[in-house]
């Protein structure tokens, strides 16, 4: 199911987004027991950051922080597994940088200049719920872990086993 951005207005005027409505059809989703896997984007930290408006991208990260709480305590309910990541940073560190010092830079007035951009900062993930087996972690030896890599990792969360061809996933089995 898609839930289509509202139109016509920048997200810094609407930073909650379409968040409250995203949480209420996955927690139906989750809570129908119809589905093997849901997959949810909650795009607030991308798109509110890139307006570089700080107090509006508190509050859409806010959002997304009360819509994932709300879609755990689903997966905890029905006794799932969660997978949460990104695709990549633009909300952690919103202000240019001196690549030299790591200061933040600043225009010809001496303000702070904004990123609205991409970082290249590396994103978290976080796995857990009920039926996560016990045993399973992230692997500590994978060098450059990647987005190409979670594809195979909910692949074999599910039990089954990546095809060849796919980027290494990020779990073992443990048998500690």
């Amino acid at each position: 199911m898609e839930i289509r951005s509202d139109s016509g207005t920048t997200f810094n005027v609407k930073p909650k987004m379409k968040a409250l409505e995203i949480d209420e059809k996955t927690r139906d989703a989750i809570l129908s027991g119809r589905y093997d896997q849901v997959r949810v984007n909650l795009p607030n930290g991308d798109m509110v950051g890139h307006t570089g408006d700080i107090e509006a991208t508190i509050v859409g990260c806010e959002a997304v922080d009360e819509t994932v709480k709300s879609i755990l305590d689903a997966i905890e309910q029905v006794g799932g597994i969660y997978l949460v990541t990104a695709n990549h940073g633009n909300t952690e560190d919103m202000m240019k940088r001196n690549s030299k010092t790591g200061q933040p830079a600043k225009d010809k007035d001496g303000n702070i200049q904004i990123l609205t951009s991409h970082t290249l900062s590396l994103v978290s993930i976080a796995m857990g719920g009920p039926r996560l087996k016990e045993g399973v972690r992230f692997r500590s030896y994978l060098q450059q872990p990647e987005l190409a890599t979670v594809a195979s990792t909910i692949i074999n969360l599910f039990g089954l086993e990546a095809p060849s061809d796919y980027e290494p996933n990020l779990i073992e089995v443990s048998n500690n």
